[in-house]
């Protein structure tokens, strides 16, 4: 046994390679496979029909059948169930059943006659988003200091709710440090303090699948101190203290949850770890979190809810062991471990199991390798039947996880289920065994271009399939050898791929498909492209405000390729300001503000690549102009509500100050403390000259006023708030706009509306009462009544007939007025008819016209769209031409009754049918009819070719045209000489019959150029010519063989003769790297030079040379600038044959100028500089000892040992130091930067909080926000410095410490 496992093993590793996942072509036949299906734990909404998918593909297409809680589900026998067509989706219309009727187990299953697969099972619960339970909350009164809890305990739902507290006004009641939100939903506090006493503690709880939210009653909670609640209760018990009169004692944490000193908690592998320590204390204790047995996976880790709750996401093994939380205050410490051991439901240790396609005879592998903790069994089923209870197969072998297949044999095609399964889950994995014998197809389509930058990697896709699995290979232009080696990459899916593409990479590639059953090629196209760049960079601008300022960007990018210039300010979008002008090359910014300051950064897109700049604009303040100062107003006072009604109210103010400037308005806002507390909103505006507005209001608001002046310097700070003004609630004013109706499907109509806001409501109570009707005369209305909704479905109703709708607001007060009436249609099907009388006619080789007639509307059911007529190409009607079944469609909007279709192959039968389509899709199609396009013109012959030539005569070879388009009826053949001067001569013709492919034309010029025309005719006329150009051999015995050309003809060394020059013009250019020499040559001759020397050399200098075989340029490098040179062409043959030179060419290399040394990299400077330095070292070492041994009284010395010579300024005259000036320290080095306010910032690698003034004590709040105010530590630390570095340089302060001594 042990044997046979080793074997197993082995066979493998051998056939690893054969297990990768092919996809079949849909046209091949296959087993069924599972494409879409619904989730193992399938929640619904139960408003909705329930609709559980299963999709499948398969040749040929599967059929499908559903099990229910185990056994079999007959769709037939319920009326409310439908499965949808070519598919095995399940639709449960729960309009006239309960959805909990469906809350079971389901299992899909596709099957065909070559296997059947199965699907997950599908478990149908629906959501559910139950009521709070009616309960009476009593107030809490609690003693200030003490913790709290605050239950919430949601009703159960599925799945469970999002927690979250508010108050009466819909605002979440602030969390802290001290009160947090616990993973149960519970409220706590460690402490509690007197702002803490409100009555509206409210829990909520959203239900996310019905998106609903549910309420608890609100908690009414009263903080009071020890004095409070002693005088409160001391009535009921003859004035005496329950409590003593000191406040709550201070006191160290302890743990409200979890409890105890351990606790335990498992989780499953991929799943999000989540534990709470929530303590209480006073002072408010700290909490923080450890692994006691390694660490916190840091990228994966996260602390929530003020470090209560720890989180860590992806769980893996690595996760399970000991942690610690830690509570702490300056009274004590409390810890509190928690296990956590890790589960695992099964997971794929190397993929599910692929599907097998193999050819009779081949061996395969089926691998379902899976883990889980713990470990899981594994359990195999062929076509959903257990394999134990399958039919024997001898070449299928089970070893435990892996089914090994040897000699597999056509009909053994089967599908295979592999299910792993553990207490905490299960994978099922369908694989299918496919055994087809197929020759190879190449799936990457023809002739696709590929475009990569220079120096990018290149990847060249060659998608296959085959059985047996064909092998790729690869070969570029001429096919000379594979490509296998440096710099090729070949991969196992086919793919060539180049690490680092260059220009002569490009080039078209072709992949070629084996396997023993054939072979099949395909052409592809590479194209490397020069990559993008930015050649002058916008640079940094330092503009005074008020001007303009312009960034630069010039970009180089591959000329095939279309660019795309984007501007970027601070990494967003560029304002949306006219002052800002994009040109092609530049950003133009007029009339700078300080608000234009940034970053300003210039990206270059192409398709394939960018490139992107950045500079900073730095805004300076202008000289200022004397002026009158001008501010914006002070904000109004005395706000005043007066002539209050029912909808209107006049508010009168008194203006601020002016600030030299009119005010030119006021703006009135209103704040609705009712239904958008916080939010102000503009109502009205009034002229500068006015005091008071009369306010049109609207009813059941909270209504609470301001204003703000504005003159011609901005708009003043806002006015205090009027006090508060309530409107009486009303009956709705208007109605919901936006009213349309549509359908879903076939058998519903959505009606849709925009709702009213709070403010547009007038009362409590909004609801809705939607009407509908048939667009018929009598019809009644139908009316159903909705709230907190924006539609309304009906369902039931006939397919695409005409609706007219309603909806009206209503409120506890009324209803709004009579609403207009909308129109709208029920929900679309698909046509059940196809268009008549469909006729094609033929215009020419290349066009037909289809004509049909309209299908009538009643047949249509939807909005017509348009038709589409489907056409392709059945086969040429030449006996040569394979068949062509590649379907095209052409679709023709609107309501038409013909359409034309271009681009048609000549010679050829067509075959087409035509549809119509509305908006849910397309009708039937009508009967395929057929017609035949006539002959066109045929393309060039497929190749042409020069054999045997002679002295006069020659043979011309080639191949009749890929394209025929017709019957070939004959051949013309054209040609004339060519000279050495590229001018063409007389032009001869033949006419040559279509069964000929060769012709020998004797009478030919000896060594003549030649060029040849060949093209093909059929009945409608000549195609186009293919050309070639050839050389007859040379007179006296001259041998040479000639072969096609595309540039210039075969080149042999003549024996004795010495005709003309073989060189035609000879030309030059200076580039960067040299001269460029060009020329063009049709001698025979193999080894061509280039030769050169300088013009007016002395002597006999010899001339230098360079080979050139092959090429018809050459770069010439190290040519001396200033200077002429002579050039020539030298073709040579062998040693007894004559040399052939072009004549002389006289290049001029323009001189250079010298370029500018940098005399601060020279090494000779940069050593007399430190000559220098220490030169003036030593001087400044001498005047120090001179001038401590020139004092002469003790008070010299005295000023000597109090004074600093480091910090005062040396004067050049003496060698002695003089007065310290404070300003010369604050005096910015020459070339840096000052900023506008004077100041000079310290180097970037000094930077921190502590010296910019900002002390060290500065905290930062929860949310990250800076809360910290501005620490004395740094002022005392500057006046510490300003101590040290004033007293001791200043000759006064020296006095001054002088006289002390004295």
């Amino acid at each position: 046994m042990e044997r046979r496992r080793m074997d197993a093993a082995l066979l493998v590793l051998l056939l690893g390679h054969l297990a990768a996942a092919l996809e079949v072509p849909l046209d091949l036949p296959q087993p069924p496979t599972i494409t879409h299906q619904s989730p193992k734990d399938y929640i619904i909404d139960p408003r909705e029909n329930i609709i559980i998918h299963c999709e499948a593909k398969g040749k040929p297409h599967p059929s499908f059948s559903w099990t229910r809680n185990g056994t079999h589900f007959d769709i037939d026998d319920d009326p409310n169930v439908s499965m949808r067509p070519h598919s095995g989706t399940l639709v449960v219309d729960i309009s006239r059943a309960k959805a909990e009727q469906y809350e079971c187990v389901y299992q899909c299953t596709a099957r065909n006659k070559h296997g059947t697969a199965v699907s997950n099972n599908i478990v149908v619960q629906q959501s559910r988003s139950p009521l709070w339970s009616k309960e009476k909350i009593k107030p809490i009164v609690v003693q200030e200091g003490v913790s709290l809890v605050l239950p919430c305990r949601p009703p159960a739902g599925l799945p469970p709710p999002i927690i979250f507290w508010m108050d009466n006004y819909f605002q979440r009641l602030p969390q802290s440090n001290r009160v947090s939100q616990s993973l149960n939903g519970d409220l706590y506090f460690s402490n509690v303090l007197r702002e803490d006493s409100r009555s509206d503690y409210i829990c909520y709880a959203r239900f996310p699948y019905t998106q609903t939210i549910q309420q608890k009653q609100p908690i009414s909670v009263r903080v009071l101190s020890l004095d409070a609640i002693n005088d409160t209760m001391a009535a009921f018990y003859n004035d005496t203290d329950l409590f003593s009169d000191d406040p709550a004692d201070e006191r160290k944490p302890t743990f409200l949850v979890p409890s105890g000193p351990s606790s335990s908690k498992t989780v499953l592998r991929g799943q999000v770890l989540e534990m709470e320590c929530i303590a209480e204390g006073l002072p408010t204790p700290d909490v923080s979190w450890t692994k006691l047995s390694g660490e916190l996976p840091a990228k994966r880790t996260y602390f929530l809810h003020y470090q209560r709750t720890l989180r860590i996401v992806n769980v893996s093994e690595s996760d399970a062991g000991d942690y610690r939380c830690t509570a702490r205050n300056k009274l004590g410490t409390v810890h509190h471990n928690i296990h956590v051991m890790v589960k695992a439901a099964p997971y794929w240790i190397s993929g599910a199991p692929r599907n097998l396609v193999l050819a009779p005879g081949e061996n395969g592998v089926l691998t379902c390798r899976a883990s889980g903790t713990p470990k899981p069994s594994i359990t195999w089923a062929m076509n959903g039947i257990p394999i134990e209870n399958s039919p024997k197969d001898l070449s299928r072998t089970v070893e435990d996880d892996t089914i090994i297949f040897t000699d597999v044999q056509t009909g053994s095609s089967a599908v295979y289920q592999c299910n792993v399964s553990n207490p905490y889950g299960y994978l099922l994995s369908n694989a299918f065994v496919n055994v087809l014998s197929e020759p190879p197809r190449v799936l990457t389509p023809a002739n696709k271009v590929y475009q990569v930058i220079k120096n990018h990697r290149a990847l060249i896709d060659c998608a296959s399939f085959g059985s047996p699995i064909p092998k790729i290979t690869w070969f570029k232009d001429s096919r000379s050898s594979t490509l296998d080696g440096d710099p090729y990459i070949l991969h196992d899916n086919g793919t060539l791929e180049i690490h680092t593409a260059q220009a002569h990479n490009s080039g078209k590639y072709t992949c070629v498909a084996r396997n023993s059953l054939g072979k099949e090629e395909n052409h592809i196209q590479l194209e490397v492209k020069e990559p993008t760049r930015i050649l002058k960079q916008p640079e940094y601008k330092e503009v005074q405000r008020g001007r303009s300022a312009v960034f630069q960007c010039k970009v180089k990018h591959d000329p095939s390729l279309i660019p795309t210039m984007t501007w970027l300010k601070d990494d967003g979008e560029l304002p949306d300001d006219e002052r800002l002008i994009v040109d092609s090359d530049s950003l133009t910014i007029s009339e700078v503000t300080e608000n234009d300051a940034g970053v300003y950064t210039c990206i270059m897109n192409t398709t394939l690549d960018h490139d992107s700049a950045s500079a900073e604009l730095t805004v300076v303040e202008a000289t200022p102009t004397p002026a009158v100062v001008s501010e914006r107003p002070d904000p109004p006072t005395d706000l005043e509500l007066t002539d209050q009604k029912k909808r209107s109210v006049q508010l009168t103010w008194t203006p601020g100050d002016e600030h030299n400037s009119p005010i030119q308005k006021f703006l009135i806002q209103y704040e609705d403390s009712l239904h958008h507390r916080g939010h102000w909103h503009n109502l009205t505006e009034v002229a500068g000259t006015k005091t008071t507005a009369h306010l049109k209001l609207s009813p059941y608001a909270h209504y609470t006023f301001r204003v703000l002046a504005l003159n011609g310097v901005d708009f003043s700070r806002p006015s205090l708030s009027s006090r508060m003004f309530k409107t009486e609630p009303a009956a709705p004013d208007e109605n919901p706009s936006g009213v349309q109706g549509f359908g879903t499907e076939h058998d519903n109509l959505v009606i849709s509306w925009k709702p009213l806001s709070g403010l547009q409501s007038n009362g409590p109570g909004l609801h809705y009462r939607v009407m509908w009707r048939k667009k018929a005369v009598n019809s009644e209305w139908i009316t159903a009544t909705v709230a907190n909704t924006s539609k309304f479905v009906v369902t039931g109703t006939p397919t695409f007939v005409p609706y007219e709708l309603k909806v009206r607001a209503v409120n506890d007060h009324g209803a709004a007025p009579e609403p207009a009436i909308a129109h709208g249609f029920s929900g679309e099907d698909l046509p059940v008819a196809a268009p008549d009388n469909v006729q094609p006619m033929v215009l020419n080789s290349t066009l037909a016209e289809v004509h049909w007639d309209p299908v009538p509307s009643k047949l249509i059911r939807g909005h017509l769209k348009g038709y589409k007529v489907y056409y392709w190409r059945e086969r040429s009607l030449h006996k040569h031409n394979p068949h062509h079944v590649e379907k095209q469609i052409l679709t023709f909007s609107g309501n038409h009754s013909h359409g034309k279709l271009p681009g048609l192959h000549p010679f050829s039968l067509y075959s087409f049918n035509v549809r119509i389509y509305n908006g849910k899709g397309e009708g039937p199609p009508s009967p395929t009819q057929e017609f035949e396009t006539p002959e066109g013109v045929p393309g060039a012959p497929t190749s042409l070719l020069v054999t045997n030539t002679d002295l006069d005569s020659l043979t011309l070879e080639w191949s009749p045209p890929h394209v025929r388009n017709g019957r070939i009826t004959g051949y013309t053949l054209k040609y004339q000489p060519v000279n050495n001067s590229n001018e063409l001569g007389p032009v001869e013709e033949v006419a040559l019959p279509a069964n000929e492919t060769s012709v020998t034309l004797s009478n030919l010029r000896h060594s003549t150029r030649y060029k040849f025309y060949l093209n093909a005719k059929t009945v409608r006329g000549a195609g186009p010519a293919i050309s070639q150009e050839t050389v007859t051999i040379m007179d006296e015995g001259s041998i040479q063989t000639s072969h096609p050309i595309a540039r210039s003809p075969p080149r042999h060394p003549p024996n004795n003769a010495l005709p003309a020059s073989p060189f035609g013009s000879v030309n030059s250019s200076m580039g960067e790297d040299g001269a460029l020499i060009s020329w063009e040559y049709w001698g025979p001759e193999k080894n061509v030079y280039v030769e050169y020397k300088l013009e007016n050399s002395e002597g006999e200098e010899e001339w230098q040379k360079e080979l050139v075989n092959g090429s018809q340029n050459v770069v010439l490098k190290g040519l001396k600038g200033g200077l002429s040179y002579k050039v020539r062409l030298v073709a040579k043959g062998h040693h007894d044959q004559p040399l052939h030179l072009s004549r002389e060419l006289l290049v001029r290399v323009p001189a250079v100028a010298s370029r500018q040394v940098d005399i601060a990299t020279q090494g000779w400077f940069i050593g007399l500089m430190c000559a220098i330095a220490l030169l003036i070292l030593i001087l400044l070492i001498i005047c120090f000892i001179q001038r401590n041994k020139g004092g002469k009284y003790p008070v010299k010395e005295k000023e000597d040992a109090h004074t600093d010579p480091e910090f005062q300024p040396m004067k050049d005259d003496d060698c002695t130091f003089g007065e310290y000036s404070d300003n010369e320290d604050h005096k910015p080095l020459k070339g840096s930067r000052t900023p506008s306010n004077g100041t000079v910032k310290r180097d970037d690698s000094d930077d921190s909080l502590v010296d910019y003034g900002e002390g060290g004590d500065g905290q930062f709040n929860e949310d990250g926000s800076f809360i910290g105010q501005y620490s004395g530590k740094s002022v005392s630390r500057e006046t510490a410095e300003g101590h040290e570095s004033s007293e001791a340089p200043s000759p006064i302060n020296a006095m001054n410490s002088l006289n002390s001594f004295v």
